[in-house]
């Protein structure tokens, strides 16, 4: 690992502050954090045939400085046009030439950032600053969430979902955070672990659990699936719901963007961690299950994208046949807004869609 050192900063106010040193790797939907990390970049001889010994005097090590910029599914602009003005121009003027600066959004993060944090990173719906004065000014709520790795475990992310039993599946691990009074004093954290879910991940969600709250004043139980107690933890849940037992769209989910945007018309496929923010309002999606083709079409989409990409899923399918021909799919249409389970368990991490602007 080339991390010499990882400062840590949220939008808070008008103004960024620093975070707590427990806080890293833990985010919220409607804030926007910067991350400042030195790297470590070893010295490059010039002469390929020199003695190493030699050198080490001759050569220094250099550093490279990364800004990381990431900004919550539901934060304003504010964060970023803040950081663009004050906190970058100070970096700038410290590091110079030595200083990138890397836009992220929720979900969106990339490979060397995720690298950064062991057990993935944690995702909580709202604001940190108001974590105290929602204990203050309303009851303590459920908290519910689903640990999910996609395409790599370098891509692991626990988010907090809406709690509901129906999104349980036997494939994945869940953390769930029942509180026994309105204050929020007291209560119990469960761990589920699906019965195909992976041995190691299953670890790093009981490790999350641990480290998220308070042992003092919430209890954690680790529960296998079908050992579920029939009080807090199903009630937390808002009752038991039929649940998905496998997960096997993980193995064939793909996602293509149908646009022609650039004056043409083509098909660009999207890398396996995709999210919800990929689909774009302006084209049509063609999303891939391994039992469905889906043809999602955004809001603001042409008729000439449609009846391209509608012609561009049917020759899909067809390919499909002849490599997979033990996988028939077939050919499903869906707008935004009215997207079935089938299609958004595919999405780690599913919330109700922002309204368009007209």
């Amino acid at each position: 690992e080339d991390l010499e050192k990882m400062e840590a900063f949220v939008f808070e106010g008008k103004k960024f502050v620093k975070l707590p040193e427990d806080e890293k790797g833990i985010f919220y939907s409607h804030d926007s954090y910067v991350f400042l990390c030195r790297y470590w970049v070893p010295a490059e001889s010039d002469n390929p045939n020199a003695n190493p010994e030699d050198e080490e005097d001759e050569c220094e090590d250099d550093f490279q400085c990364v800004v990381y910029f990431w900004q919550g599914r539901d934060s304003s602009n504010m964060g970023w046009l803040t950081f663009t003005f004050s906190l970058q121009k100070k970096f700038e003027s410290l590091f110079g030439e030595k200083l990138e600066v890397v836009q992220m959004h929720q979900q969106q993060e990339n490979f060397k950032f995720m690298s950064h944090f062991p057990n993935g990173i944690l995702i909580k719906q709202g604001a940190r600053k108001t974590r105290g004065l929602a204990a203050a000014n309303q009851k303590a709520q459920t908290e519910f969430f689903q640990l999910r790795s996609n395409g790599s475990s370098l891509y692991r992310r626990t988010i907090q979902v809406k709690p509901d039993a129906g999104a349980l599946n036997s494939a994945f691990c869940y953390i769930l955070k029942v509180p026994f009074d309105p204050e929020d004093k007291t209560g119990i954290v469960y761990v589920w672990l699906g019965n195909k879910s992976d041995p190691e991940e299953a670890a790093i969600a009981e490790d999350i659990a641990t480290n998220l709250f308070d042992q003092e004043n919430y209890s954690l139980q680790v529960l296998n699936e079908g050992e579920e107690p029939d009080n807090f933890f199903w009630a937390g849940l808002g009752g038991k719901k039929p649940y998905d037992h496998e997960a096997e769209f993980m193995k064939f989910a793909r996602l293509f963007r149908c646009s022609n945007d650039k004056g043409f018309f083509s098909v660009t496929e999207k890398c396996s961690d995709f999210c919800q923010d990929d689909l774009a309002d302006d084209d049509i999606m063609i999303l891939d299950t391994g039992e469905q083709v889906f043809m999602w079409m955004g809001p603001r989409c042409s008729e000439v994208e449609i009846k391209l990409a509608y012609k561009s899923a049917q020759v899909y399918i067809q390919n499909l046949r002849a490599k997979q021909p033990e996988k028939p799919r077939k050919l499903f249409l869906t707008i935004k807004g009215k997207e079935s389970k089938r299609f958004t368990r595919c999405f780690h991490g599913w919330s109700n869609a922002k309204s368009t602007p007209s």
